[in-house]
């Protein structure tokens, strides 16, 4: 068989042994796809992927090479994914696609929406109120401007402060991220000096609902709200930022001014955002919508 018929699925542990167990739903839909095109597949640690090997790869939340390549990334939730020809979210088709409500069905839209909600959140919906805190989860290197960023996600707390010299401000440290000394004596700096401003480790199913609006990065808890209708300001390139108010777009007083009065579309969004861009791979027609993605990455299995 021709080296350039072989698929090799670069595929951590432990979803590799799912994958070869043929118990991850969407790793095999695509490997099933993959194979009716005469393709032969291979489960691989990806400590071993070497670009110069012909043929066809698929990786897993990680960059793929450059030439017949894709990385597979869930949509934030089950069983909601995407292929793409790159790991950095801001840069995939989502991204880069206008967002148009009245191109949606609104009924089937809200139907969607309200399932979901429930399904994921149904413990966070029963606090939802219109709060006056602002919300504002931190994710890693904050003293670091990166170049997807608007500036580092200090100066951004720096900007809320600024922006909101009235309300207050609750920062959240992320839980699964390990911080410098640096890092915490400055945040702690920033909390003697401002009364309105505290400090907390994790927190969002208690701060989520209760909440104003979130202002964040590119921090998933901002789609989160979404589900819970609370708008977010973005200082940073994401693929969800189409009903956000973006910093990079509107400056920083346009986003603040934006963000407390914005009522975005938020069941047109989700429906559009995971039922439509994104694969159910739920569904019947997911291995049609894999297939078609593939075939518009150049793969050849159309």
């Amino acid at each position: 068989m021709s080296s350039e018929t072989q698929a090799r699925f670069y595929i951590p542990w432990p979803h590799r042994q799912r994958a070869e167990a043929g118990e991850h739903n969407f790793i095999n839909k695509v490997a099933d796809v993959v194979r009716s095109a005469g393709m032969q597949v291979s489960y691989v640690d990806p400590e071993v992927a070497d670009p110069r090997l012909g043929g066809y790869s698929v990786f897993y939340m990680r960059d793929p090479f450059v030439r017949n390549s894709v990385t597979l990334r869930k949509a934030y939730y089950y069983p909601f994914w995407h292929i793409e020809h790159t790991n950095e979210r801001w840069h995939w088709e989502v991204a880069e696609t206008a967002f148009v409500p009245s191109k949606i069905d609104e009924a089937e839209a809200r139907k969607f929406f309200q399932a979901w909600r429930w399904r994921l959140y149904e413990p966070l919906l029963k606090q939802v109120e219109k709060g006056d805190f602002v919300y504002v989860p931190l994710q890693g290197k904050l003293l670091e401007k990166r170049y997807f960023q608007y500036c580092s996600p200090i100066e951004m707390v720096e900007h809320v402060l600024a922006q909101e010299p009235d309300r207050k401000v609750v920062v959240t440290l992320h839980p699964g991220e390990t911080y410098s000394e640096e890092e915490r004596d400055t945040l702690n700096d920033m909390v003697a000096k401002y009364a309105r401003l505290s400090l907390q480790v994790g927190g969002m199913e208690e701060l989520l609902p209760k909440c104003a609006y979130v202002v964040a990065m590119n921090s998933s808890v901002a789609f989160a709200g979404y589900l819970l209708k609370k708008p977010c300001v973005l200082f940073a390139g994401i693929d969800f930022h189409h009903i956000a108010a973006n910093v990079d777009r509107l400056g920083i007083e346009g986003a603040f001014e934006a963000v407390r009065v914005m009522k975005p579309p938020y069941p047109q969004y989700l429906w559009w955002f995971l039922q439509q861009m994104s694969i159910n791979a739920g569904r019947p027609e997911a291995e049609d919508k894999i297939r078609a993605r593939l075939s518009g990455l150049g793969w050849p299995v159309s």
